[in-house]
């Protein structure tokens, strides 16, 4: 592991070193940036998304940590005794840190998995419903009429666009959470 602090990583990040930074940053499993700035946090989290072009993923539990929450691709706020701007600014809210294994391994891996298929079945949706008009104006010697009246087309989308996801957000889990829990490299099956 690395452990880094604000003086030495202002001393990296105004002297050109940030090369050097990630090629040793890269060799660790583990890198931990104490009695830093908020603007020192969200530039080391920049560095690492641009250079590295990795996704990366901000935790913080107060207001110094905001910075560098919203400057990741994923921001996790804690709420806790320093307040809750971490969490207003966060995309997921924990209470506890020890919250953070379910988080990822379990609802990661579920969330990803019904994004999938509600990305499909929306572009199945779309597609047979222009598919429906497109065929419909050759009968209709393309005079630009309408096939279904605005309020059936309302309810159409309003159905077909609220119920499916309602559905595949409470029924669709395609490994139990346990299992999850148990074989975290399945997180790796959905890359």
């Amino acid at each position: 592991g690395l452990v880094i602090d604000g003086r030495t990583l202002s001393l990296i990040l105004q002297g050109g070193l940030e090369e050097k930074f990630l090629a040793l940053a890269r060799l660790c499993r583990s890198v931990l940036c104490c009695r830093s700035t908020p603007l020192q946090k969200s530039m080391v989290v920049r560095l690492v998304r641009r250079r590295l072009r990795a996704m990366t993923l901000a935790i913080g539990d107060g207001a110094n940590d905001v910075s560098m929450i919203q400057a990741a691709d994923v921001g996790i706020g804690i709420s806790g005794q320093e307040g809750m701007q971490a969490v207003m600014a966060s995309d997921f809210a924990i209470s506890r840190f020890k919250h953070l294994k379910k988080l990822l391994l379990v609802h990661g891996h579920w969330c990803y998995a019904r994004l999938a298929k509600m990305v499909i079945y929306f572009f199945y949706k779309n597609v047979s419903y222009v598919n429906l008009l497109f065929w419909y104006q050759f009968f209709c010697g393309f005079s630009g009429s309408t096939m279904i009246d605005y309020w059936q087309m309302i309810f159409f989308n309003l159905f077909f666009t609220s119920v499916p996801p309602i559905l595949f957000g409470v029924l669709d889990k395609d490994v139990s959470a346990e299992t999850l829990l148990g074989l975290p490299e399945l997180y790796k099956n959905g890359k």
